[in-house]
């Protein structure tokens, strides 16, 4: 029996143990997806927005895809309970509201979802306008998420 209740214990330890290192997992690849999207973002905004000589179509389109790849792959699975306080490759900014509110988060990720995908149409057409101005409604649904959900950086 003591031997029973040990084993117990120490599978009782070694899986909190796990899961704390599983919400950190979790964290590491959502900041990691978020810092690629947020590199292809740069890339369209040096593009579009900073210097417009320098558009290039292909490379337009390429940022795009990617942006509306990472928006479309299942990003609601790195949230598990509990990542609104681990550490991945930094501190997490996800506020504790973001659990507290599934119906807002669901409705802010559709939005960006839509967002993404619609700039990576019009990024097909290439008329930098048109890419300019769907560039905004990308940044006005990834801001409203950030206002509501993430904690401002120091």
């Amino acid at each position: 029996m003591k031997k029973f209740a040990l084993a117990i214990l120490c599978a009782a330890i070694s899986t909190s143990a796990f899961a704390g290192k599983e919400e950190d997992q979790q964290i590491k690849v959502r900041q990691s997806a978020y810092t690629f999207m947020a590199w292809n973002v740069g890339k369209i905004k040096a593009q579009v927005i900073d210097r417009p000589e320098a558009y290039d179509k292909n490379q337009v389109i390429a940022a795009a895809n990617a942006i509306a790849a990472v928006a479309n792959s299942g990003l609601s699975v790195l949230f598990g309970p509990g990542t609104d306080q681990g550490t991945g490759w930094k501190k997490t900014r996800l506020k504790p509201e973001f659990f507290k509110q599934p119906d807002e988060v669901r409705k802010l990720a559709t939005d960006f979802n839509r967002e993404a995908n619609e700039l990576a149409k019009v990024a097909q057409g290439g008329n930098v306008g048109d890419i300019k101005a769907q560039f905004g409604k990308l940044g006005e649904a990834c801001k409203a998420c950030h206002d509501k959900f993430r904690v401002k950086e120091d």
